[in-house]
């Protein structure tokens, strides 16, 4: 919506599906959607990539209770929230890798690889697609993944 953008966000080529900009585009980064987690539904103000394979995965975005600035707790909603959750998610697969000795290679784009392939995914949906990326992030089948791959 108008509201939701400022008078000089543009877009080369104005399409309600294809909403998605740098750096989230490029190839090398893990781009983030997000998504409501209550009624796991597509997050509308989340980014859209019709034209590439992204977003690579979704987090949930809307109403997350969580620390605000200067004190307290507040409940906020936007791709912002979803972000921390896929970071923190890469924080842990870098502790379980390199630190605990399990895997000393694991940057990049094998974190993103092991987090799209333990994704959540609907039945009813086709992944890759430009709202949900490869699914759901689920650190629980990612860390699954892991171990089957240890043994």
């Amino acid at each position: 919506t108008v509201e939701e953008f400022g008078d000089e966000t543009q877009f080369l080529r104005p399409t309600a599906e294809m909403t998605l900009t740098l750096p989230s585009t490029v190839e090398n980064v893990i781009s983030v959607g997000g998504y409501n987690s209550f009624i796991n539904s597509f997050a509308e103000f989340s980014g859209n990539g019709r034209a590439y394979f992204k977003p690579d995965i979704v987090a949930p975005a809307v109403n997350i209770y969580t620390c605000k600035a200067g004190r307290g707790y507040d409940t906020y909603t936007g791709t912002s929230m979803a972000a921390p959750f896929v970071t923190g998610s890469c924080a842990l697969l870098m502790q379980w890798g390199i630190v605990n000795g399990n895997d000393p290679f694991l940057y990049g784009q094998k974190i993103k690889a092991f987090l799209t392939r333990g994704a959540m995914r609907s039945e009813n949906i086709q992944y890759p697609n430009a709202r949900w990326g490869y699914g759901t992030l689920n650190m629980k089948n990612t860390m699954a993944i892991l171990d089957d791959i240890l043994k």
